[in-house]
């Protein structure tokens, strides 16, 4: 039985160096990736609060957009925008005739089902748009069943254009 000699090869550096920079790419694409915030996350929603619209820092909003809050359900909340505190009205209350669309008072509107918080500017609406600038948004929200003195809030602002 004859023994073949074993021979190394001599490394290919440009190709060693290329496959360790690439690896090292990936790693740190995959760990950028583990601790980034981004979404929901990225808002620093109370726990209270799924979803507001516009987002916290918006910029460029339209002057006629929705403020929307979406609250867990079994709560219940008012919105003061830029300092006035707007009438809230449950949808419950609202009275139509069947078969007929609700109509809906220039009012904060309050979804008990989804436990939403909805204002639309209007000409009936103490805000008829929102002017350029900034505008601040506080929600204050509560349990339904502890009432309002134990209420929280949270505020944020967006930009319109």
């Amino acid at each position: 039985m004859s023994v073949v000699p074993l021979r190394l090869r001599r490394p290919d550096w440009p190709l060693l160096v290329a496959s360790l920079l690439i690896a090292i790419c990936v790693v740190a694409i995959g760990f950028a990736m583990s601790i980034a915030v981004t979404g929901d996350e990225g808002q620093n929603l109370p726990q209270a609060i799924e979803e507001i619209n516009p987002i916290r820092g918006a910029s460029q909003v339209p002057s006629q957009t929705d403020v929307f809050v979406d609250l867990l359900p079994g709560y219940e909340g008012v919105l003061v925008i830029d300092g006035l505190e707007l009438e809230t009205v449950s949808r419950d209350e609202l009275q139509s005739e069947p078969g007929q669309q609700v109509t809906l008072p220039p009012t904060t509107i309050y979804d008990p089902g989804n436990a939403t918080l909805t204002f639309s500017p209007s000409d009936a609406a103490p805000i008829t748009e929102f002017t350029q600038g900034q505008h601040i948004v506080q929600v204050i929200y509560w349990k339904t069943i502890e009432g309002r003195g134990t209420a929280r809030s949270y505020t944020w602002s967006f930009e319109i254009l």
